[in-house]
């Protein structure tokens, strides 16, 4: 399992990525999900993947081999974000087709990926790619996608997060989804590896890799759990009436 989450917003993109794969109790491995490609000055894309590692890795390695090779389209000759989805898409497709042609034997090779980014001349785009390839964009009502363990890291983001929410604010909101996530399933784990995209820069931004005991993120940690705490005891207590 991993879990990922990307947000669309009026100032730039955030992507937050877990690194943890596992394939039983006693087969733990970290492995990076959030991939960065890019021109400066001229585009910057994000991508996080979850699913099947071998199908993650197959994907990525037909992106990086295009691009190395040349070959058109590639992540840095396509010209809008709309049609690097489209090429991914369809790279999932192919991958999972060469593993088996059975339908149903397909789900166990699937993979899902969030494609963020800008290319100059277009505005900041954000896609939730499927494992059947076709794919969704972020919009203004709604800015940010999940792919993975999910449900435990949304509520903080749904109550929280809208389109205006300054990147600052909006990093420590992902950061809470994500504490909250590994507080309630083992198989999201650290390090985790996030990265702050700001609108037109156009610069690919190196990202920071959060490791265990790293000193902010265990302090928003503990002061959101002390607020959690505080804001309980504040509630008002339900009065005889309200239970009889």
């Amino acid at each position: 399992m991993t879990y990922c989450v990307a947000l669309r917003l009026e100032e730039g993109l955030v992507f937050i990525s877990d690194t943890r794969t596992n394939a039983g109790v006693d087969h733990i491995s970290t492995f990076r999900k959030l991939h960065v490609f890019g021109v400066p000055a001229e585009r910057t894309i994000v991508i996080q993947t979850a699913g099947n590692l071998a199908t993650t890795q197959a994907v990525l390695g037909y992106l990086q081999n295009d691009i190395a090779l040349g070959k058109t389209p590639n992540l840095y000759s396509v010209p809008s974000m709309f049609e690097a989805a489209e090429m991914i898409g369809s790279l999932i497709r192919k991958v999972i087709s060469q593993v088996t042609d059975d339908s149903v034997e397909q789900m166990n090779y699937s993979c899902s990926v969030l494609l963020g980014g800008q290319i100059k001349g277009e505005e900041p785009q954000l896609y939730n790619i499927y494992p059947q390839g076709n794919f969704i964009k972020a919009t203004r009502d709604t800015p940010f996608f999940q792919i993975g363990e999910s449900k435990y890291g949304k509520p903080i983001l749904d109550r929280a997060l809208h389109f205006q929410t300054p990147l600052d604010e909006a990093l420590r909101c992902s950061l809470i989804s994500f504490d909250s996530t590994l507080r309630s399933n083992v198989s999201v784990g650290l390090p985790l590896d996030a990265l702050i995209y700001r609108k037109d820069s156009l610069m690919i931004p190196t990202g920071k890799r959060i490791y265990e005991h790293d000193p902010y993120f265990e302090d928003i940690s503990r002061k959101w759990s002390e607020t959690l705490r505080k804001g309980l005891q504040d509630l008002p207590t339900p009065t005889d009436d309200y239970w009889n």
